[in-house]
């Protein structure tokens, strides 16, 4: 093939091929799919959705803890309101903290804590739970993009 020919298709083959790997990871949840950031270390994990004055209505948050156990989270300059899951072990929802306010008083903001040990810690749009009929018990599915924790 010559070079003429090469060089239009990377040009059309090479954008297409850099957006398949973004918005690689997803998991799924009461049949609803999201896209998350990944916060796996305690860097990630402290800083969270801090300073954000917006997220996509489809996107979240996935914390993963190295152990299930209990886990309170705050909104530290958080500026948007969110649904906070906890889920053990098994993925499966124990406990949520729905509706929960942004706060700007620093060192003051309130925890908001799981009702049971939790490993993973889903933060999605306030109101999300509720529009998609979320009960405790639900599984949460990772998406391929997703580190699989044993």
């Amino acid at each position: 093939m010559s070079l003429k020919r090469i060089v239009p298709l990377l040009l059309v083959t090479l954008p297409v091929l850099g957006c398949a790997s973004d918005g690689g990871q997803w998991v799924e949840l009461a049949g609803q799919r999201f896209t998350v950031e990944i916060a796996a270390d305690d860097e990630s994990r402290a800083r969270g959705l801090m300073f954000r004055d917006s997220m996509p209505e489809d996107h979240g948050m996935l914390f993963i803890h190295d152990t299930q156990a209990p886990q309170a989270y705050w909104m530290k300059n958080t500026r948007i309101a969110l649904d906070i899951l906890y889920f053990d072990n098994q993925r499966k929802l124990v406990s949520q903290q729905r509706d929960v306010p942004p706060c700007t008083l620093g060192d003051r903001c309130p925890a908001y804590p799981s009702q049971a040990p939790a490993r993973y810690v889903l933060e999605l749009n306030a109101g999300k739970a509720a529009e998609i009929g979320l009960q405790d018990g639900a599984e949460l599915k990772f998406g391929p993009g997703v580190p699989q924790q044993p």
